[in-house]
């Protein structure tokens, strides 16, 4: 077992590609063991090196509000917050309103307001007006664009326990690679995260979704997205409604955690599990476990936890991952029993059950009632891990953060912490964001989104830059005196996109080598757009591929080499059969620009760029709005017309004179034309 640490390649998708993230890909190979002898004790008492690890820490049953001071959920779900406690804190939440409906249809009148509340509240040393004041610097919303200053309000936001500062502050180190900082803040955040997750397996997140495939909204994601009026939510609703104990289960799912565009009522969960358990539905027995050993909207109950999860564990082996920290930890049951626990995990590891191998690890990481094996709990968590446990994620994050069991490796216990770290309560923002686009409010949308950018949320720049380039005008997108100019929009999309493509999303790297290329929102360079497209391409990206063998065609940014002009097409239509069309075009301009240099057809392609504005405009007017397809075929038809009779010409032109035809002269007899 211990081999499968030695060389090992694991990807380790946290969420869902399609909806989050790229999958992230973790090697561990023998050099990143650490060399550490393994402690002989049957305790970890006498070692250092992980003695302020709580080896299974209670889960938190406060409020996101508490574990998220400052959250905006006040004003975006009334009558659900906490009230300000002081006067202060009033004016930060007023300032917040303002803000929201400054970008929801006030504009930059209402937004000044805000801005002067908010900036009120910071002056006077509150840490969530601290905060939100680093936002508007940070994006220069009524207030000069200053990283400085937004740097400035978000530490002091952060010293008095603003998370969400703190969030901001880890992303700005990981970018500058100054890791030691950026691991140390990710920690602290990945661990309010943990500490929020459920006991025996898993917990279901909101999904931020990505708006966009590309170039077109991602209709499918979007429309699964809308709550109860989503028509599958519906039917699901009906067969609850009608008996389904599966489908009582969901409901009770999507409501607990605010899942699929729906608002966290755990209220109406709790009904629907006590409904589906009346049917024998074992996920909902385990999950009422899980509520009363964490006191989530009941009074806490360790011993009616046990039971329920007892009554679940003989069809669901998950449970027994609950019964086995209720052990470990003394809850529900007469004394703490190491033996009893480790034979619970046991039995989850036996059904491949993730949360098995990560209880397992955990023991044999802090030597609980077994003998302490780092080597052995490294195993345990990458096998969780594998399976996407975001607890397993966090052990391996601190093996590399201390260096024990991993040689240290501080940029990937960044990364992983990072990972975790965006599972925790401001997550929610996403939720908001999405519940706004989805009923048209774009400019609410593209404030919270722009939040999360700030946050170090992929999806989020994204989101954000997709919405500043399609809405344009209609983003509300607010500058430093007013509505966005068409300047100051670019140089916000370009500013989001350069940060999204960072993180390893192509489609952002592809539009940043088209702002170069083209000169969209920054001074136009060649160079700077093939490194792009070759960062996309590095990505799998076909776009960026026939864009990279059209700056070799032309010598743009990369060297004039048609060979390699050639490879970068082929590729293209390799990675995507759907290109064919281009690529076949793209080919065919090759083969003219070899054989015929010296053309009217290469001047005709090389022109091409310079009217290609004035075409594309033509193409969408009159081709796809009226769906006049004859015009363009009679087009390509010309084309074909004018390149055959130029190579007609060539041949004639070319000929030798004894091999002209033989015609009759006047007096009958064949000779050739004069």
């Amino acid at each position: 077992m211990r081999r499968f640490c030695y060389t090992l390649l694991v990807v380790l998708a946290l969420l869902p590609l399609s909806t989050i993230s790229r999958p992230f890909v973790l090697i561990l190979t023998p050099d990143d063991l650490s060399d550490a002898a393994q402690p002989s004790s049957e305790s970890s008492a006498d070692s250092g090196d992980t003695s302020d690890w709580d080896e299974f820490g209670d889960s938190d049953a406060r409020l996101d509000d508490e574990l998220d001071p400052g959250s905006w959920r006040p004003i975006l779900e009334p009558d659900s917050g906490p009230e300000p406690k002081t006067e202060d804190e009033a004016v930060y939440y007023s300032g917040v309103a303002k803000m929201i409906a400054a970008a929801s249809s006030g504009g930059p009148r209402v937004m000044e307001e805000a801005a002067s509340e908010i900036e009120a509240a910071a002056t006077a040393g509150n840490p969530l007006a601290q905060s939100a004041l680093g936002f508007l610097y940070e994006t220069g919303m009524m207030r000069e664009k200053n990283k400085a200053k937004a740097f400035m309000y978000h530490y002091f936001a952060t010293d008095g326990g603003n998370t969400q500062s703190k969030m901001v502050l880890a992303y700005t180190y990981s970018r500058q690679d100054m890791h030691d900082k950026a691991v140390v803040l990710y920690a602290e955040l990945a661990e309010i995260a943990v500490n929020s997750f459920l006991i025996s397996k898993d917990s279901p997140v909101i999904e931020p979704v990505r708006l966009h495939n590309g170039a077109e909204e991602n209709k499918e994601a979007l429309r699964k997205s809308r709550g109860e009026e989503d028509e599958d939510f519906q039917i699901l609703e009906y067969q609850a409604q009608k008996g389904n104990a599966a489908a009582m289960y969901k409901i009770g799912i999507f409501y607990y955690f605010g899942l699929r565009g729906l608002r966290r009522d755990r209220a109406k969960a709790l009904l629907w599990f006590l409904k589906a358990v009346e049917k024998g539905e074992p996920r909902s027995m385990e999950l009422l476990g899980e509520i009363y050993a964490r006191g989530a909207g009941v009074e806490r109950n360790y011993t009616k936890a046990l039971e329920w999860l007892t009554l679940a564990s003989q069809r669901l082996p998950s449970a027994y991952n609950g019964m086995g920290y209720l052990y470990v930890k003394g809850y529900g049951v007469e004394k703490k029993n190491y033996t009893k626990a480790k034979e619970y995990f046991e039995k989850a590891v036996a059904h491949e059950e993730a949360g098995g191998h990560y209880n397992l690890g955990v023991m044999y990481l802090k030597g609980v009632g077994v003998k302490r094996d780092v080597k052995l709990a490294c195993n345990y968590f990458i096998m969780a891990a594998k399976e996407g446990q975001p607890k397993a994620f966090y052990q391996l994050a601190k093996m590399f953060h201390t260096g024990v069991g991993l040689k240290r490796n501080l940029p990937m216990a960044t990364a992983l912490y990072k990972l975790v770290a965006e599972r925790g309560p401001w997550i929610s923002l996403s939720r908001w964001a999405l519940e706004s686009y989805l009923k048209g409010d774009v400019g609410k949308a593209f404030l919270l989104y722009s939040r999360m950018a700030e946050l170090g949320y992929e999806v989020a720049q994204s989101n954000a830059a997709w919405i500043l380039d399609k809405y344009r005008e209609r983003s509300m997108c607010i500058g430093e005196s007013g509505f966005c100019t068409d300047a100051e929009r670019l140089q916000r999309a370009h500013s989001l996109w350069w940060q999204a493509s960072e993180q390893g999303n192509e489609h952002a790297a592809l539009l940043i080598g088209d702002a170069y290329y083209y000169g969209r929102g920054t001074e136009r360079d060649y160079d700077r757009a093939a490194k792009a497209y070759m960062h996309a391409k590095s990505q799998s990206n076909a776009q960026a591929m026939f864009n990279i063998g059209y700056m070799h065609e032309h010598g743009q940014g990369l060297p004039f080499d048609l060979h390699l002009a050639k490879r970068n097409y082929d590729q293209a239509l390799e990675t995507d059969p759907a290109a064919k069309l281009p690529v076949t075009l793209a080919l065919t301009s090759l083969w003219i620009r070899k054989n015929y240099a010296s053309s009217f057809l290469v001047d005709l392609i090389d022109s091409l760029p310079e009217v290609y504005p004035k075409v594309e405009a033509w193409v969408e007017n009159v081709i796809m709005e009226e769906g006049n397809a004859t015009i363009l075929t009679l087009f390509i038809c010309l084309l074909t017309v004018l390149y055959l009779r130029e190579r007609q010409r060539r041949h004639v032109a070319a000929a030798p004179e004894a091999a002209l035809p033989l015609l009759p002269n006047e007096h009958g007899v064949l000779a050739a034309p004069h």
